[in-house]
Order: C-alpha cells, then sequence, then structure tokens
C-alpha cells in the first residue's frame, strides 16, 4: 500500500514536471503518462504486473463518466448555440458514418469477419473530449466560424453514441435477436436522456429552492449526482454516459450558487482522473506481446485519419455550408483516446472470443492519434487559415469568466465599517473598482451611486486583477454601427433595472465605466445581468 502512494505521487510530479516541457514541444501531455504506464508496466524498467481488465474496466468507465460530465458542465451554451444542430449531426451521424467506413475496410482489406469489424469501428468511433480540451485551452486556438464550440461539443457529445453501438455490437456477437438488440438499443437512448434529464432537474431543484447544501457541500453533493447519474441507467440498461452529459450541460447552465468553485474543483478532478486512467491503460499493455498489432493499428489509423474521418465530416458538415478549411480542420482533430481504449477494455470484459487483440490495437492507434493530430493540431489550423486573431477560445467554456481581465471580489461590511451609512458615489474604491453588487439579508441589489452602503451588507467589487469571490455571471457583447448606444454617454442611455454595465474593453484596454464614459464604435462591453 505504502508503494502504491508513493508511485501515486511519483507520477503526479513527474507530469507536472513534464507538462511545461511537453507544451513547449506541442507534444499532449496525456501522451506522457501512457508512455509512463508503459515504462513502469510488464515490459518496461519496473516491471509492475497488471493485467486486471474488469478492475480496469470499472475505474476507467467511471473516471470517463466525470470526464464526460465535465465536458457538459464547462459547456457554454450561449456559445455553443449557434453550432448545435451542426454538433449534434456529427456526434451521432459522424459516429455511425466513421464506424461503417472503418468495418468495410476491415472486413474486405483485413479480412476480418463483418461484426468484428464493426465492434472495431464501434470502439473506435468518438473522439477524445480530454485530449481536443487540453489542446484547445493549452494552445489558445482560436479558430474561425465557431469551430472551437463545434469540436468541444462534438468531442464532449459524440462518446454516448460510441458507447451505444459497442453495447450493440457486442449483443449482436453474443447471438442476441435483432428484436432485443433494437429494444437495447432504445432503452439505451431513452433511460440513458430521461436519467441525465431528470437528476439535473432534481439537483437544481435541492440547490435553489432549499437550504439543504451549505458548508461547501456543494462539490459533494454534484459528485453525488453524476454517481446516481452513471449508475441508475446503467442498472436500468440505460446508457450512462449520455445521462451524465445531459447531466453536466444542464447543470452547466442552470443558475446555480458557486458555479465558478465548481468549474475549478471539477477541472482538477478531471486532470486527476485522465492522469490515472492514462497511466493505468499504459500499465495495462504488453507492447511486446502486441508488437504484431501495430502494424494492423497503424493501417486502420491511416484508414481511420485520412479516409473515413474525412468523408464523414465532408459528407455531413458541406450541406451546412462550412468551408474546406473548416472540414479539413474538423476532420484532423478527430483524436482517439482513452474513450476508445477504454470501450475496448469494456468489450473484452464482456467475454467475447475475439480473432484479434483488440485492446492493442486500440491503444496503438490511440497512442498514433494523440502523438501525430495532438501534436500538429495548432500547424494544421494555421494551414488551413481557421485561426482567428479577434476571437478568444475561453468563452467557448463556462470557466472563461475566470481567465478573463475582470476579476470580482466580495467584501463585508461589518459594524463600524468606515463605508457605512454613506453613498455609493462619494466612496473611494481600491485600483479604480465599481460596485456591481449589493447583497442585503435575502435582498440583492443593483446598486447606483445614491445607493446607501448599510451595516451587514455584503458588495461585490469589479476590480481588475482581483480574485473571484461571487456568483456572477457576465455576458459581453461587442458594439457595431446598428447599435443605438453608439457616441451615447453611459448616463444617457436606458439599461433594464437589472442589468449594469461593469466593464468595456477597447483597443485591448479595459476601462473601468462611469456616468460620463461614452460607448464606441468596436467596443466590448461586458454586462452583469
Amino acid at each position: 500500500m505504502l508503494f502504491a502512494i508513493v508511485l501515486c505521487s511519483v507520477i503526479i510530479f513527474s507530469g507536472i514536471f513534464a507538462n511545461r516541457f511537453l507544451n513547449s514541444l506541442g507534444i499532449p501531455a496525456l501522451l506522457f503518462f501512457l508512455c509512463l504506464g508503459m515504462i513502469f508496466g510488464s515490459d518496461g524498467i519496473f516491471k509492475i504486473h497488471y493485467d486486471n481488465f474488469e478492475m480496469t474496466k470499472n475505474l476507467c468507465s467511471i473516471t470517463l463518466g466525470f470526464i464526460i460530465f465535465y465536458g457538459g458542465f464547462c459547456t457554454r451554451w450561449e456559445t455553443a448555440k449557434p453550432i448545435a444542430v451542426k454538433a449534434a449531426v456529427l456526434s451521432t451521424a459522424g459516429v455511425v458514418a466513421t464506424a461503417a467506413l472503418v468495418c468495410v475496410f476491415c472486413h474486405y482489406i483485413l479480412n476480418v469477419g463483418f461484426w468484428e469489424s464493426f465492434l472495431i469501428g464501434a470502439v473506435i468511433g468518438s473522439t477524445d473530449a480530454a485530449s481536443v480540451f487540453s489542446i484547445l485551452k493549452s494552445k489558445n486556438l482560436n479558430l474561425k466560424d465557431n469551430t472551437a464550440p463545434l469540436l468541444e461539443i462534438e468531442s464532449g457529445s459524440n462518446d454516448p453514441m460510441s458507447y451505444i453501438l459497442v453495447i450493440l455490437a457486442i449483443t449482436i456477437l453474443q447471438g442476441q435477436s435483432p428484436d432485443f438488440v433494437f429494444i437495447l438499443f432504445l432503452k439505451q437512448l431513452i433511460i440513458g436522456i430521461l436519467s441525465g434529464w431528470l437528476i439535473a432537474k432534481f439537483g437544481i431543484y435541492i440547490f435553489n429552492k432549499t437550504k439543504l447544501i451549505s458548508g461547501g457541500n456543494d462539490n459533494l453533493f454534484i459528485i453525488a449526482l453524476v454517481l446516481a447519474a452513471y449508475a441508475i441507467p446503467e442498472f436500468l440498461q440505460g446508457n450512462p454516459f449520455l445521462s451524465v452529459y445531459f447531466l453536466g450541460i444542464i447543470l452547466g447552465n442552470a443558475n446555480i450558487k458557486n458555479k465558478p468553485s465548481m468549474l475549478s474543483f471539477f477541472d482538477g478532478i478531471t486532470r486527476l482522473g485522465q492522469i490515472g486512467i492514462f497511466f493505468i491503460l499504459g500499465l495495462l499493455a504488453f507492447p511486446k506481446q502486441a508488437a504484431g498489432m501495430f502494424y494492423t493499428g497503424a493501417l486502420i489509423f491511416l484508414f481511420l485519419t485520412f479516409i473515413a474521418r474525412p468523408i464523414a465530416i465532408f459528407a455531413l458538415l458541406l450541406p451546412f455550408r462550412a468551408s474546406v478549411g473548416q472540414c479539413l480542420l474538423v476532420s484532423w482533430a478527430g483524436l482517439r483516446g482513452v474513450a476508445s481504449i477504454v470501450f475496448a477494455i469494456i468489450a473484452i470484459s464482456s467475454g467475447l472470443n475475439l480473432p484479434y487483440d483488440l485492446f492493442h490495437i486500440v491503444f496503438f492507434i490511440s497512442i498514433l492519434s494523440v502523438a501525430l493530430q495532438g501534436t500538429f493540431l495548432p500547424w494544421v489550423s494555421k494551414i488551413t487559415n481557421m485561426i482567428d486573431e479577434h476571437s478568444d477560445v475561453r468563452k467557448t467554456f463556462n470557466d472563461y469568466q475566470e481567465d478573463s481581465a475582470i476579476k470580482l471580489i466580495r467584501l463585508n461590511i461589518p459594524e463600524g465599517h468606515p463605508w457605512a451609512g454613506h453613498y455609493i458615489k462619494d466612496l473611494d474604491f481600491p485600483d479604480d473598482g465599481i460596485v456591481i453588487l449589493v447583497t442585503r439579508g435575502e435582498e440583492r441589489i443593483i446598486p447606483n451611486g445614491c445607493t446607501t452602503l448599510k451595516q451587514g451588507d455584503i458588495i461585490t467589487l469589479s476590480l481588475p486583477n482581483m480574485s473571484f469571490a461571487d456568483n456572477i455571471e457576465l455576458k459581453e457583447f461587442t458594439v457595431d454601427k446598428n447599435n443605438n448606444w453608439v457616441d451615447k454617454k453611459i448616463k444617457d442611455i436606458c439599461l433594464e433595472s437589472n442589468s449594469m454595465i461593469i466593464a468595456i474593453r477597447r483597443e485591448g484596454k479595459n476601462i473601468i465605466p462611469r456616468g460620463n464614459t461614452k460607448i464606441l464604435l468596436g467596443d466590448v462591453i461586458v454586462m452583469y445581468n
């Protein structure tokens, strides 16, 4: 046990120290943990023998559930809405088309049985959300035509469809009737969606309508919701990954307290889970025994990357009038990774007698995909002319506000505080700050200059370069020539009673607004509603 604890510490320390070096080379850090697992494994330096597929399946499936939940939880629906239909088509029809093309290749070129070929296609049908998220954020890839949210939603939501195809392939190979397979397909969809929706609504009700969650227990409550959203549909033969994704989407875009701190917490949990999964999968691999599978894996990878996925993407995106550059970039960004390997382990654990080593085939495909596609994704973005210098990829994620230049801080006004009993307009705030919210008991007040601060008030200040401290959600828009605010002073603009301009971004600078501040064409307005 002590050795296992020390090993975990070494793995995490190694990842932290290697991350900076790998990022400078453009290599995805998750590949490091996969290789580290092989170094510690049976064929590596430390010779740790590990071949427990059943335990690996259970650990990795639950961890993958949290990763998929986080993918939904950090999706900004407002940003994603314009491309939601395209993303839904890619995450469903795209997975089916890719799996079907790989099936044809394996069956007719590699001489594998038809349904065994379909199982390979189903297992590698989805893209890896963890790798895609990591590269988009770490490389700050600001992409044109809403491509970043398109990739985020596709990679975050296509695992459930791939899982459905894997379960159907396993069921068919086990000799079940067509009627049974069709009913199972419907149960996977209906129970998965319904479970996620009901559990999300239950969670929102508990957060907003009761006082049961207090004292920092909100993250624990979310963990319980994710576990329930995974376990209930799994017990009822529904799709657990579809359930946790719907849970994440609904909770992530609901008005619940302390969401920013939850995003930070689950970002850390997800990173740790990714490290653990990739290390265990590397530990489970036997490269010497599976060397013969590298040739097969490489052939399937080349067909998948350069033929199957491009055909599927062009066929599905061109009807939406997507540009050739966007189609090429989305095709290249179809990284295979942890989900595909976990689905392979699920198939092996089902007891199928397969004529090939599915785990190592998919393992090699994932290594090649993360190493080559992940490394060259920024370069492909440039040569396809898909880089947008005027956008910010962080807006795609719900944690965008945490990285923005406008920060918020909460202050209490205790007894005897010098601000108590004074108008806001008469106070000098640090760093030219502005009060955007006064919480007085159960009342939330949008203040103005004539608002008097009282003993016991809690005020929220907007300040440059301060740390976040309240459940505030910001919205922003760019002032164009059709906006009637152009050349008007803020004091002359009629705002809704529950809205306030808290910052203006102009030519790369952040301006704290005052009543006499004039709105100019091209200004980016940051508002609190």
